[in-house]
């Protein structure tokens, strides 16, 4: 997490900072691939009354494997970013936002494309000095973190929208600290 906290310090000091922040979040701290972020719109993400909702359906037509499935808007942090971000989309622009425009707005103020996204994750991680980042470093880091605080893999496979439990344990990481307390846990009974 030392290397996320360094990576949104960076991305702080360049332009479009809070959605920025706000899409590392979203990789982070929800697991979503750069093209689940490139095709979210404004309505999946607010309510009708303007308010942020809990939970967001990805449909088929939006996921790898089209395969849907919810993710969960509970996180503060997350939460707190994507209200800065919303709160500055309201502010800059003279059109009242519509339900259908792209959540994550390029320079030329359109939506991304997946390839685009990804290019920006990557930029985003070597602005921070990270070596052969790409755009799933954060998804790593997403499977990574919940494992190490008990999540079990099926629940973890499940918010990734992984087909199967085997290629979620692709993306956990072998974590030296992990792996020695869980062979300090071991009770042998001798």
């Amino acid at each position: 997490m030392q290397e996320f906290r360094q990576v949104i310090a960076v991305v702080r000091t360049h332009d479009n900072a809070n959605r920025n922040v706000t899409l590392l979040y979203f990789s982070v701290a929800l697991g979503l691939r750069a093209k689940e972020m490139s095709q979210l719109k404004l309505q999946d993400v607010l309510a009708p009354n303007g308010t942020i909702k809990d939970e967001v359906l990805l449909t088929r037509s939006t996921t790898k494997g089209r395969k849907q499935r919810l993710i969960y808007l509970t996180n503060k942090d997350v939460r707190k970013a994507l209200t800065a971000y919303i709160q500055e989309r309201r502010n800059g622009d003279t059109v009242l936002l519509s339900p259908t425009a792209p959540l994550f707005k390029s320079r030329k103020g359109s939506g991304f494309s997946p390839n685009t996204m990804q290019m920006l994750f990557k930029r985003m991680y070597i602005w921070a000095g990270l070596d052969q980042p790409s755009s799933h470093t954060g998804r790593r880091t997403f499977a990574t973190s919940l494992i190490e605080h008990g999540a079990d893999i099926k629940a973890v496979s499940t918010l990734m929208g992984h087909a199967s439990v085997a290629m979620t344990a692709r993306y956990v990481e072998d974590n030296p600290v992990r792996l020695r307390r869980i062979c300090e846990g071991v009770q042998l009974g001798i």
